[in-house]
């Protein structure tokens, strides 16, 4: 009967612990007019960030196109409010579109994104300081 009851224990821990993890989505579509300061650009995309808040693993897909030359970086970065700029969180791979990897996050990051205070930013050349951004919300 104890060994039942301890069974049962370590269940509902399990249960509880896995009702608390989640899984949310984060959208941003990317364009120069969202750049501070804004930049004339035929250039648009659009990514998609899940982030695991049991493991704070963050998996991204930014897709791109018509930008003035090839990416020459590409970030997460926060955290920052509408308007301002930020520094580089997680840096991601760059090539041809879509970019698409993974990272986990640290706190201070994971509190960053579910605030709602990241965005991607997309860097061309012609534009260092980046060609397209967007803020990642849910």
């Amino acid at each position: 009967m104890i060994r039942i009851a301890s069974i049962a224990a370590a269940l509902g821990i399990l249960v509880a612990a896995s009702a608390q993890a989640e899984t949310i989505t984060f959208k941003a579509a990317l364009d120069g007019a969202t750049e501070v300061p804004a930049v004339t650009s035929d250039g648009k995309g659009s990514a998609t960030v899940t982030f695991d808040t049991a493991t704070k693993m963050a998996t991204w897909k930014v897709e791109y196109s018509g930008l003035s030359g090839p990416a020459t970086a590409a970030h997460i970065h926060g955290p920052a409010g509408p308007g301002t700029n930020a520094g580089v969180e997680v840096p991601l791979t760059v090539g041809p579109s879509p970019l698409t990897g993974s990272a986990t996050l640290t706190d201070a990051q994971a509190a960053d994104l579910l605030g709602g205070k990241d965005y991607i930013n997309i860097h061309t050349a012609a534009h260092g300081s980046g060609e397209i951004r967007g803020y990642l919300t849910k």
